[in-house]
């Protein structure tokens, strides 16, 4: 990371505007530390509002900053997942905000305990280029729910949806309630190094260490949602067909730039050509052509493009069989294809993918895969297809993962009663739905005591008489 000094003037004084407009946000709540349900309320229906109204410009900017992404993929992925998030907040915001009661000992007693969930202050976050609607809207309407000013940082790789998104929520909300800032890595490291109360990172995992770093001198709390390489786990009594269908959902949403999407399967050794063949199969009937199908999404530049073939290449070089879906591809519009024989010498199995290749791996039996997983960091998503309830049960309890479908792929997320997030090296800490207003608040204890009280009897001098009994009482009873 470059010293702020060694910035370019243009940065220097976008990173100037930047520590202004925090400075704003940071008065603003201390004037209105506690807002009502009534204004959070107004806010997220503000933002559902706006999400509807801009909902065709949203994904007509993301599909010219792919080069091509499919509006109904935007729509299913991220608009609708984003309104949902939206209303569920409306919905229960009220309820979250209330104290929640905690009991007293008797030996406390008269008293009252409970927890008040109190807004953290100004909040960052941090957007993604894969999925930037809806991990920009996500993070933000439980932020708000949870009372908190907010300023995001959007990705520089999606520079026409952040200037689009940037000019909707000025349009729409006061600056000291809701930022939106853009730029380059620069601005990036700047916005990291602000003395949030929170700051919520979605990425990599290479940039969430740098992230975590530069919260760390402020002792920011940070969230950071990364990702890994997700298994897709297929049991010899899996619905064959029906699975195969499900991963390749999965993996092709977003022609597999997706933190949750399948990384890799695990198949039976006997079930190896099949599933090759029913995969390549079902590509097929999604897509049954490539170059002008508006259904097919673009790799989102030029650079990740590239790194796609380098894995592919290597893979090739090092003795792996590639099996590629028909139809021809131009631009940036990478063809699917399952690699056959990975070895862990490759890149491709040593890096998350996010992308639309697809290595398989076979196993002998069911321990065997679950060893194989493992070995390896703990993912962001497990996805195990079989009906056996104790070897799902088998599975769910000896491997470890921020989440799990069984015989689904990516729906956990869309689940907004289930808290999101990874565990390890595919991220810190959860969020969505109560989890997420949480998340963005302090739950500070709070002990209330009424003018009558018994406490005086521990007050010193101590070795009196009640003392004693309440000593013998505590020390020689059993648990």
């Amino acid at each position: 990371m470059k010293p702020f000094g060694e910035m370019n003037m243009k940065n220097q004084d976008e990173i100037k505007k930047l520590q202004q407009q925090f400075t704003q946000q940071q008065n603003a709540y201390n004037a209105q530390p506690y807002p009502t349900s009534h204004d959070r309320k107004e806010w997220l229906k503000q933002l559902f509002t706006q999400l509807q109204q801009q909902e065709s410009a949203f994904c007509n900017a993301l599909c010219e900053d792919f080069s091509h992404r499919s509006t109904d993929e935007t729509r299913i992925a991220e608009v609708i997942p984003s309104l949902s998030a939206i209303k569920y907040c409306i919905k229960h915001v009220e309820e979250w905000m209330q104290p929640s009661s905690r009991k007293v000992s008797l030996l406390f007693q008269p008293a009252k305990a409970y927890i008040m969930p109190q807004p953290l202050g100004v909040v960052g976050i941090m957007v993604p280029w894969n999925y930037p609607i809806f991990l920009a809207i996500g993070p933000l309407c439980q932020a708000l729910a949870a009372g908190n000013r907010v300023m995001l940082k959007m990705s520089e790789f999606t520079p026409r949806f952040a200037q689009l998104f940037q000019q909707v929520i000025e349009e729409s909300f006061p600056s000291d309630l809701i930022h939106v800032t853009t730029g380059d890595a620069d601005i990036s490291q700047a916005f990291s190094q602000l003395p949030f109360n929170h700051l919520f990172f979605t990425g990599s995992t290479t940039v969430g260490k740098h992230v975590m770093r530069a919260a760390a001198e402020n002792l920011t709390p940070v969230t950071l949602e990364l990702g890994g390489k997700s298994p897709a786990l297929m049991a010899q009594d899996a619905d064959f067909d029906e699975a195969i269908q499900r991963i390749a959902f999965g993996k092709t949403m977003n022609s597999g730039q997706t933190c949750v999407a399948p990384d890799y399967v695990l198949v039976h050794t006997s079930q190896e050509q099949q599933f090759i063949e029913k995969y390549l199969l079902a590509l097929q009937k999604f897509y049954p052509s490539i170059e002008h199908n508006p259904d097919y999404t673009a790799i989102v530049s030029q650079k990740q493009f590239e790194r796609l073939e380098r894995h592919i290449e290597d893979a090739k070089q090092q003795g792996a069989t590639i099996h590629t879906m028909s139809g021809q591809a131009s631009g940036r519009k990478l063809a699917h294809c399952v690699i056959q024989n990975p070895t862990s010498d490759m890149t491709v199995m040593q890096e998350e993918i996010f992308g639309p290749i697809l290595p398989i791996i076979t196993y002998v039996n069911i321990d065997e895969a679950i060893h194989y997983i493992n070995q390896r960091s703990r993912p962001l998503a497990l996805y195990y297809f079989g009906f056996n309830p104790k070897q799902q049960q088998h599975v769910l309890k000896h491997t470890h993962s921020g989440g799990v479908c069984l015989n689904e792929t990516l729906m956990h997320v869309t689940q907004e009663d289930l808290p999101f997030g990874g565990v390890g090296a595919s991220g810190l800490g959860s969020y969505h739905g109560i989890e997420g207003f949480k998340r963005f608040s302090h739950e500070k204890s709070v002990f209330a005591r009424p003018k009558l009280s018994f406490m005086k009897v521990i007050y010193p001098p101590y070795g009196q008489w009640l003392q004693k009994k309440l000593f013998k009482f505590y020390f020689k009873n059993k648990a």
